[in-house]
């Protein structure tokens, strides 16, 4: 009987524990995401561009954009600026 409730009692420690380490993951993460946040809003009011640079000029793209209306295919466009043929869609597909 005493070594049951010594089993009990370890168990209920343990389980105590690891809700408390629990918790204070979980404070860290929302700590941690909102540290990312303010520094991505600092950063865009810096104005500093986020994300990955582009493959493409503004003047291609709309280079791309008029080639294609008039009837050049994808994969010729893709060739032409040698990027992907899903950057040519991509392109073609915003405007």
């Amino acid at each position: 009987m005493m070594l049951t409730m010594l089993t009990m009692l370890t168990m209920l420690t343990m389980l105590t524990m690891l809700t408390m380490l629990a918790v204070v993951a979980e404070m860290e993460r929302d700590m941690l995401v909102d540290r990312t946040q303010a520094g991505l809003a600092r950063a865009k009011s810096d104005g500093k561009t986020l994300g990955r640079p582009t493959k493409t000029t503004a003047e291609q793209r709309a280079d791309i954009i008029a080639k294609y209306a008039a009837g050049e295919s994808v994969s010729a466009l893709a060739r032409l600026y040698e990027v992907s043929r899903a950057n040519i869609l991509g392109v073609v597909k915003t405007s």
